[in-house]
């Protein structure tokens, strides 16, 4: 009997220490770009395009290739007048001279919209909670950028950006009825 107790507080003892790193098996996810690590690395390579100066082969020196920002859209002129004019009541006046100069370039014309970001996402609190369903809780970190690029003639003739220079999103779900909350609705879809 008392090699029985000194088992089980052994393995209560055991159990406890392991709990206590367990917040280490959380599911983690992260998506960083390529080359930027802050929005406002990204803001001063979009800022020191020159309109009207800079040619599209020197986006390359700028990291802003489609190849160094793999997600970054190439835009068509039908493209880039659905996004500019797309069904508003906006004349060619209320537009900036250099999408004015792109529109009127047609097929000439050509786009680049960026989508940079670095997003993390934890979660946190007990592994046990989570993964018994009782409480989960996601904080999700980062910075979202975007920007976009006209060019005529591999001259480039606009540029403008914007974003979210900081993200920090707490999502908190309790169940007080832990892997039992999802039973109601199964039930009640199933007649």
């Amino acid at each position: 009997m008392a090699v029985f107790r000194l088992l089980w507080t052994g393995l209560l003892i055991g159990v406890m220490l392991g709990l206590a790193g367990c917040a280490s098996w959380l599911p983690q996810a992260a998506a960083d770009p390529v080359y930027f690590t802050t929005f406002e690395q990204a803001r001063r390579a979009i800022e020191s395009i020159e309109p009207g100066r800079t040619r599209l082969e020197e986006l390359k020196g700028l990291h802003l290739d489609t190849v160094q920002q793999p997600n970054t859209v190439v835009m068509s002129y039908a493209d880039i007048l659905r996004r500019v004019m797309g069904g508003s009541v906006l004349s060619k006046q209320d537009l900036a001279p250099g999408i004015v100069q792109c529109v009127e370039a047609h097929d000439a014309c050509r786009g680049l919209e960026y989508s940079i970001s670095s997003i993390h996402k934890d979660r946190i609190g007990s592994f046990w909670l989570d993964f018994i369903n009782f409480k989960r809780e996601t904080v999700t970190s980062g910075w979202r950028f975007n920007a976009l690029v006209l060019s005529v003639d591999g001259v480039v003739v606009y540029r403008s950006w914007g974003g979210q220079p900081e993200v920090n999103l707490v999502d908190k779900q309790r169940n007080p009825l832990g892997p039992l909350q999802e039973i109601g609705p199964a039930i009640v879809t199933n007649h």
